[in-house]
């Protein structure tokens, strides 16, 4: 009889035994004596719902183990809410589209991030329009049952620490909104609002107010034949009367990122990932550090953005990758032709269609509700593109619809799901071809067990072949093809202009994975925001299609060719290091070094052509901020040439003067590319061009350095201030000071502050952007060696004791070595753990 069978037969066997007792057995008179009833076996308590053990190891970094997908999701959605709850859930204002509600209309969204900084009530409507109930139930439906228990898991961890946080827990943490009504538990639907919402970063989201604001226009009396003239509606739209929007992520140039991987060859062992994204320091974009573990299931640390699950770069035992924002465009315009009697419907194939209205009420603190009828057609939501230019305003006989390739794509998480535990390289390739579901981003990649780096920008973008282009041309679409490079315009009144459709694609009107760029090398693969051209600059990229990105017509950035110099000089040995190895110990120093190529190309040329006698310089306009002077500011540049003699044209955090260059570098690239270099790009030599400055710019470079001279002047930095005291980041009321800078002036180590100098310095505490989450990583025969950064730190809390410590130690220059297997996570010094459960 097993242990299990006996326990259940036992109040059985006792109740027979009783009753042949009660009988009597020696014959005599027998009287029945009811047995006592048993006592009622108390009732097993009900197994914990959710269980999971979060361990915390040097600076804050949780480690969050569960026996299943929902206890690992449960883990993490408390560690997240334990160091970021403010962020968190006022970032849940937006996805629910209530803002307005709790913050008022007007307000912007609190912190820069992928959607930018709108108004409250246009994030409302927004959101409210591309992420209803119906579309957030058909992402669900789709995902596989292990995310889905994730995302409930992660759910009911974040609201565990809202009740606790409401009901006394935590005391003194969070002061910034524990006590606001807004902070409340969240749903899974709010959970998935949140991941879907990060699939529109290149796409919808750079357009976000133009959504919100998208409607047919009021009636008037302009007769049919007019408004269909095309002297009056197309005359006034050129290329150069289109106010382009910026089509970077979160609408901000530097918002992007830095990889490498380097082969065996390169390294002398196993291949080494660098990763480095340059990413938002505040808001719910910021990237968050932790390892996820189910022991015989998965085992990944890295990072995350808050409110997602799922690792977004990081690695396992197998794997190791990261990303950097694609140039490939993820949606396109349809020039709709409107019905000649609704200007809500418009012709398809001589069909008259009505586009569906949704009808949105947003409620407004301390105001009157606000309704919208916002509308979509076949290919998307309706946008305003007037701001563009009037021409492109919805008439009464056309109107622009927007399709992003990414809003049906619902393949993007249960991909990084399966990296997660990806064993390979070869597995993690295969999954990137088979899902295609890599939203915005490039992605580089190394393997245990092989020898090559992995470059690839495979993922969703649109399927529009150079046929189709000029097939469906509308009159618009040359111009805006000048104003919007590579975004597809194209005639909505023919169904045969839709995204063609192929049938590997992973999805209707997206490109197939074969029709994508990717490359092994075993020397390296590198990515720096620019075009999938030049992941190694000996064997170019070509024949992809134009979407993607420009091949060799267009100058690389100056902080691309920094990391290719750099790459390069490293393996020829010739950067100043050991050898000619990128080992992890040398790729680590090498990547905060904060050279600056714009120095390194012309700061010589620059002080002959600028600093010329006589020394002073009348200025009359600023090109850098806009300013005029009236009369026109005398200053001597003197004293800021000489300074910049002396610089060692470094930004690391002693150098004296970097802050000068930059005031300068940011004037003198306004001259153009034409007027400010004497030998132009060459395609053939893309990273040694264009050089030199051009000998006749030398007037206007002096403006450029009497300019910067009295910024300067104005912020009270003295001109031969150290990096570290103009660039800093403060914490509990002490400036961390900080190194590296833009990457327009060609750093390769970026610390980006929106912030003028003269507004107090380069301070990285509003809205900046910068080196982020980073790692080095490299797999050994002892397992996997990751050293990893979170510059800003883990906590957002100023009353987190891992509000700066991160931060401090990357200002030390001290990388983590990150705990990964069970014993380094319980050999660490500042280990603690807690288990929680419901």
């Amino acid at each position: 009889m097993t242990p299990s069978l006996g326990r259940h037969l036992r109040p059985l066997t006792l109740l027979a035994i009783a009753s042949l007792a009660a009988c009597g057995g020696s014959g005599g008179t027998s009287h029945f004596v009811p047995a006592p009833a048993p006592a009622p076996s108390p009732a097993p308590a009900p197994a914990a719902a959710y269980q999971a053990e979060i361990r915390r190891t040097a600076l804050g970094v949780p480690h969050i183990k569960a026996a299943d997908w929902g206890g690992v999701g449960y883990g993490y959605g408390y560690a997240q809410a334990q160091d970021a709850l403010c962020t968190m859930a006022d970032a849940f204002l937006t996805y629910r589209g209530e803002r307005s509600r709790w913050l008022g209309a007007d307000a912007q969204v609190t912190t820069s991030g992928t959607i930018g900084r709108p108004k409250n009530i246009d994030s409302d409507f927004f959101h409210r329009q591309v992420m209803d109930d119906a579309r957030i139930q058909a992402v669900m439906a789709a995902q596989p049952a292990k995310l889905l228990q994730m995302v409930e898991g992660f759910t009911a961890g974040y609201n565990r620490y809202v009740r606790e946080l409401k009901s006394g827990g935590s005391p003194g943490r969070h002061a910034a909104c524990r006590d606001q009504a807004w902070v409340t538990t969240v749903t899974t639907a709010d959970l998935w609002r949140r991941m879907y919402q990060a699939n529109f970063a290149a796409g919808y989201s750079n357009f976000l107010s133009a959504i919100a604001n998208a409607q047919p226009p009021a009636p008037i009396t302009t007769t049919r034949r007019t408004l269909r003239s095309p002297a009056r509606q197309y005359a006034v739209l050129r290329p150069q009367n289109i106010a382009a929007p910026a089509l970077e992520v979160g609408g901000e140039s530097g918002v992007g990122s830095n990889m490498y991987g380097f082969g065996g060859a390169a390294t002398g062992g196993g291949p080494v990932l660098f990763g480095n994204p340059h990413w938002y320091w505040r808001g719910p974009d910021r990237f968050y550090q932790a390892q996820l573990t189910i022991p015989g299931e998965l085992d990944v640390s890295g990072s995350s953005f808050l409110g997602i699950p799922v690792i977004l770069i990081g690695f396992n035992n197998g794997v190791a990758w990261s990303h950097t924002v694609s140039t490939a465009r993820r949606f396109g315009f349809f020039q709709l032709t409107l019905a000649s009697d609704d200007p809500t419907a418009y012709m398809r194939d001589g069909q008259k269609v009505k586009m569906t209205a949704q009808r949105i009420t947003v409620a407004v603190k301390d105001g009157a509700p606000v309704t919208r009828t916002l509308y979509r057609s076949e290919y998307g939501p309706m946008v305003n593109l007037g701001t563009l230019n009037p021409a492109l305003a919805w008439s009464a006989t056309s109107a622009f619809a927007i399709r992003d390739i990414n809003a049906d794509n619902y393949r993007l998480f249960r991909t990084w799901m399966r990296w997660n535990t990806a064993k390979s390289l070869d597995e993690l390739i295969a999954i990137q071809k088979e899902e295609s579901s890599i939203p915005w981003v490039n992605t580089v990649a190394v393997g245990r067990g092989s020898s090559q780096a992995w470059y690839g920008d495979i993922g969703a973008m649109p399927n529009v072949p150079p046929a189709q282009l000029s097939a469906c041309a509308t009159p618009f679409s040359a111009a805006l093809a000048a104003a919007l490079p590579r975004v597809p315009v194209l005639d909505g009144s023919r169904s045969a202009c839709n995204w063609t459709v192929d049938p590997a694609a992973a999805q209707p009107g997206a490109l197939p994975a074969t029709q994508m760029p990717g490359l092994l090398r075993d020397d390296y693969v590198a990515n720096m925001n620019d075009s999938y051209w030049l992941a190694n600059p000996d064997a170019p990229l070509t024949g992809y299609p134009s979407i993607i990105g420009p091949t060799g017509t267009e100058a690389q950035s100056l902080r691309t060719r920094m990391g290719h110099l750099m790459a390069r000089a490293r393996l020829a040995g010739t950067d100043g290091y050991a050898g000619n190895r990128a080992t992890p110990d040398i790729v680590q120093r090498m990547v905060l070094g904060s050279r600056v190529l714009s120095a390194e190309l012309v700061k010589s040329q620059a002080l002959t052509l600028a600093c010329t006698a006589p020394t002073t310089v009348s200025v009359s306009a600023d090109a850098a901020t806009g300013q005029t002077y009236s009369p026109a500011r005398t200053v001597d540049i003197a004293a800021a040439c000489d300074q910049l003699r002396n610089w060692d044209s470094t930004g690391n955090a002693d150098a004296r003067g970097a802050h000068v260059w930059d005031e300068f570098w940011r004037r003198a690239e306004k001259l153009g590319a034409a007027a400010l270099w004497a030998v132009p790009f060459d395609a053939a030599d893309p990273l040694n061009t264009p050089r030199d400055l051009q000998p006749a710019a030398a007037a206007s470079l002096r403006q450029a350095m009497g300019a910067a001279t009295l910024a300067i002047q104005a912020s009270g930095f003295a001109l031969n201030a150290p990096r570290g005291e103009t660039l800093f980041a403060t914490r509990g009321g002490v400036r961390i000071p900080l190194y590296g800078g833009c990457g327009n002036v060609g750093y390769f180590t970026i610390a980006c502050s929106e912030q003028r100098i003269e507004q107090g310095g380069y301070s990285m505490d509003g809205d900046p952007n910068g080196n982020s989450y980073m790692q080095v990583v490299q797999f050994d025969a002892a397992g996997v060696q990751a050293h990893t950064f979170l510059t800003f730190s883990q906590s957002d809390d100023p009353a987190s004791p891992h509000n700066g410590d991160y931060t401090r130690r990357y200002s030390a220059k001290q990388w983590l070595k990150v705990p990964f297997t069970e014993a380094e996570i319980q050999a660490d010094p500042q280990y603690s753990s807690s288990r929680i459960a419901e």
